[in-house]
């Protein structure tokens, strides 16, 4: 179904046809209809104002009204179907070069209610019915429907097809300009209805005699008034408007009324004119051909009112000599304004000049608002062959003047003015008796027509408009719609999946996170265990224990070992890291896969790299190692929770004792402690624990002895041992089996019994600093902790970098909604509007359909 922003017209009925009396008497019907008419056209003016005053406001505050541009579509079917060709258009906007639209442009007959029908032909075409209806049906034709009448803008600036032609300046202008030119027309029109509105109710009747220079204007007036009063000469002489009434509007008294420049005009107020006799009127122009005076003559016409057009004894008449069009263009353009003014124009042309310039544009103009002008062919009479000339000037009429040129007999007349002055002939008294016709008897036709006319074309401008904008309106409907339909089941599926997003997230973040931490916590504490039973904490290819060189390399053995131990617990930590890093890739991946099914579609998705190398290895982290080794000597594997330092850097644990040789603690707790050590190990004993256990023993009342005195008290015991006999006969054998013992430990028992000593001295420092430092200090805590963090902090910023572009989205998606529902609710409004304007305007246009046709 087609896309038509104005309902189907309704017939009115026929208007019934104004009955015409006799040219001497005005039928009391006729009257009564005149005055019907009357009321109901200011009705329409009255309308008509409070459309445009409503569509004014609507163009400021709720829509930019566009300015719509039609062209005919090029000529692509068959000329059998020109008919209905005429009626296609392509409509588009100056503003918008982008928007095209074909659409239908039907004129309505006489009788409907709308004067345009604008509809799109994407789903109708045009009624078939059209192609049988005559142009003279019509109340606005095809071409003209196609264009602006009142609403035109035209800059004329510029020849055409140049960078300062009118269509260039404005297809130049933005929308919002465009609106505010179409504003001023719109403005301007309400103005010239209150002109309309007081020319109506004006019981008088004003008749303006114009055309060119010497086409004999004057003396056509002469003419109608029986008397020789304007002046005439070969030479263009009437420079004022000479406005002639009866005298009976001036006290019955003949005289010339001076207008004073500026003044309200009273005929009761001597101080806004000044008296001059009749005999003084052509010396008055003559003096003053350079000054545009306006002149009041009263006229006493001793005719019959059958036959005077000034003393008709119905309406007042005042008879309006104009300047020439084409003598300057001041005076040019003050007819051109005064025109606006008057009801019914006589246009006076020479037949040997026929219609120049100035004649052609001056009855263009005129004739947006007169549908019918009487024309007065002058000089006729002078004319060898008339039958060219009435058929060349008729011709040029019918362009000029539609409505003229077919009521041509009643309203074009050939006469010769001058010989009427003589002795009238027939033409000349036909002329008089259509013009009292047109003037009395078809007042609805002179008097109203006008602005019935005006009122056609002006809301055939209305439809034009409103239907452009409809069609505007329509189209920025279904592109909320559309955008609707598109947006918001994407923004709802993402307010829907918004939480399940974020826990997903957190949850990814914390399984990641304890993952790691559990992971390193698992692997670092095996590794600190295979340590302390003398084996590296992982099987590395990069990091294996020192071959014994022997008791001569003992010393240096010991250190080796040392620094292999924690070289192996520093590789553990490399170890929990790189898996680590696995398991942040992992869930690095899985965030991205939950991007791809939360975000929509066209949402640009993350270009951050994720690069695992890059963890544990920040600048930030190397400086805060520096920072931390220049204020504290004491640094965690791995530096400050970093790798810059780990154990087998540092100092601390490097250092090589004699403990890491024969651990005397350890010993003891072998065989005093129940047979177990502090870490529950199984020894072996063999010969070397008998010596040892001597050993042992001194070494620990070494250790509990307190000063000098302790020492010494020991020696004196020692040697009242020896002072008997009988410990002297044992000391030899003792001495030989701890010599023995000795020996046997540093040959057999050292390569093996040296990297589970240092170990354990190992594991016992790391126990020892977790002891001071707590959980979170200690070596596999703190590591522990460290990974988990780092972990926890890659993923924490995908996670925020998901949750971002998702909160983005979802805000520019709502956005979108928004804008999208608030163009629906403009564009509904606005259709709204607009076929409430196309109703009233159609209720508008019965009335002046009805005068229009009386």
């Amino acid at each position: 179904m087609a896309l038509s922003y104005f309902p189907g017209a309704t017939r009115t009925g026929s208007p019934q046809p104004m009955v015409e009396g006799s040219t001497k008497h005005l039928n009391e019907a006729v009257q009564e209809l005149y005055v019907e008419h009357k009321n109901r056209l200011l009705q329409a003016l009255d309308s008509t104002k409070s459309i445009l005053g409503d569509l004014r406001n609507f163009n400021k505050d709720s829509w930019v009204v566009r300015y719509p541009q039609l062209t005919e579509q090029p000529a692509a079917e068959p000329p059998s179907s020109s008919r209905r060709k005429s009626m296609r258009r392509s409509l588009s906007f100056p503003d918008d070069p982008s928007f095209e639209a074909d659409v239908i442009v039907a004129p309505a007959r006489a009788g409907l209610t709308r004067s345009v029908t604008l509809a799109t032909i994407a789903d109708k075409d045009e009624d078939p019915s059209a192609e049988t209806e005559e142009d003279g049906d019509r109340l606005v034709s095809p071409a003209e429907a196609s264009d602006f009448h009142v609403f035109r803008l035209d800059l004329k600036l510029g020849a055409h097809g140049s960078s300062s032609s009118p269509a260039s300046l404005v297809a130049q202008l933005e929308k919002s300009s465009i609106a505010n030119l179409l504003d001023d027309r719109i403005l301007n029109a309400v103005g010239h209805l209150d002109k309309l509105r007081l020319r109506i109710e004006d019981t008088s009747s004003k008749v303006l005699v114009t055309g060119d220079l010497n086409a004999g204007k004057s003396t056509f007036v002469n003419a109608l008034l029986g008397r020789e009063v304007m002046p005439v000469d070969q030479q263009p002489c009437t420079t004022a408007f000479c406005e002639v009434h009866d005298a009976s509007e001036n006290g019955g008294k003949e005289e010339l009324h001076i207008l004073k420049e500026g003044a309200s005009y009273s005929v009761d107020d001597e101080s806004t004119f000044t008296r001059a006799d009749l005999a003084d009127l052509d010396a008055i122009v003559s003096e003053n051909e350079n000054d545009s005076q306006v002149l009041k003559v009263y006229l006493t016409d001793p005719r019959d009112p059958q036959a005077s057009l000034l003393s008709n004894g119905i309406v007042d008449i005042s008879l309006i000599d104009a300047p020439g069009l084409n003598r300057d263009n001041t005076h040019t353009t003050r007819v051109f304004a005064r025109q606006e003014e008057i009801d019914v124009v006589v246009f006076v042309v020479s037949a040997e000049n026929h219609f120049t310039l100035s004649a052609k544009e001056f009855l263009t103009n005129a004739s947006h608002e007169k549908a019918y002008l009487f024309i007065v062919v002058n000089k006729y009479e002078q004319i060898r062959d008339k039958a060219k000339c009435r058929r060349l000037v008729l011709e040029q009429i019918r362009q000029l003047s539609p409505r003229t040129y077919e009521d041509a007999e009643d309203l074009v007349h050939f006469v010769d003015s001058q010989h009427a002055l003589d002795e009238k002939s027939e033409s000349f008294k036909g002329l008089e008796s259509a013009l009292r016709s047109f003037v009395l008897v078809k007042r609805s036709k002179s008097k109203l027509a006008p602005a019935s006319t005006y009122l056609t074309k002006l809301l055939s401008d209305v439809d034009l408009l409103v239907g452009a904008n409809a069609i505007v309106a329509q189209t920025e409907l279904n592109r909320a719609l559309d955008d609707l339909q598109r947006v918001r089941p994407v923004l709802e599926k993402m307010k829907g999946g918004r939480e399940v997003l974020e826990e997903t997230l957190e949850s990814v973040e914390d399984l990641g996170a304890t993952r790691t931490r559990m992971r390193t916590k698992e692997l670092l504490s095996d590794a600190v265990e295979r340590v302390g039973q003398g084996k590296l904490g992982i099987d590395n290819a990069s990091v294996t224990l020192p071959s014994y060189p022997g008791l001569l390399g003992i010393w240096d053995y010991v250190h080796d070992v040392r620094r292999a131990l924690l070289s192996s617990l520093d590789a553990a930590v490399r170890l929990a890291e790189h898996e680590a890093r696995g398991v942040t890739t992992e869930a690095v991946h899985k965030i991205t896969q939950l991007g791809d099914e939360h975000l929509p579609e066209g949402v640009e998705r993350s270009r951050r790299v994720f690069m695992p190398e890059a963890m544990f290895s920040t600048r930030a982290d190397k400086k805060s190692n520096r920072k931390s080794r220049r204020t504290s000597g004491t640094v965690v594997a791995g530096g400050l929770y970093g790798l810059g330092i780990g154990l087998a850097q540092r100092p601390e644990m490097l250092d090589t004792t004699f403990f890491d040789l024969f651990d005397v603690h350890h010993q003891f707790w072998v065989h005093f402690g129940e047979g177990k050590s502090a870490d529950n190990e199984d020894m072996a004993v063999s010969t070397l624990g008998f010596a040892s256990v001597g050993l042992g023993a001194l070494t620990m009342v070494g250790g509990k002895a307190l000063g000098a005195r302790g020492l010494f008290e020991g020696v004196v015991r020692v040697w009242d041992l020896l002072e008997n006999e009988t410990a002297r006969k044992w000391a030899a054998p003792v001495i030989g089996a701890v010599a023995i013992g000795l020996t046997t430990y540093f040959i057999f028992e050292l390569p093996s019994t040296v990297p589970r000593t240092v170990g354990r001295r190992i594991k016992a420092t790391l126990a020892k600093e977790g002891e001071e430092m707590g959980e979170d200090g200690s070596f596999v805590g703190a590591h522990s902790a460290r990974v988990s963090r780092e972990t926890r902090k890659v993923l924490r910023l995908a996670s925020w970098d998901l949750k971002e572009r998702f909160r983005a989205a979802m805000e520019e998606h709502g956005r979108e909604v928004h804008g999208a529902e608030e163009s629906e609710r403009r564009a509904k409004r606005a259709l709204e509007w607009f076929h409430e304007v196309e109703r009233r305007a159609g209720e508008v246009r019965e009335s002046v359909v009805l005068v229009s046709a009386a």
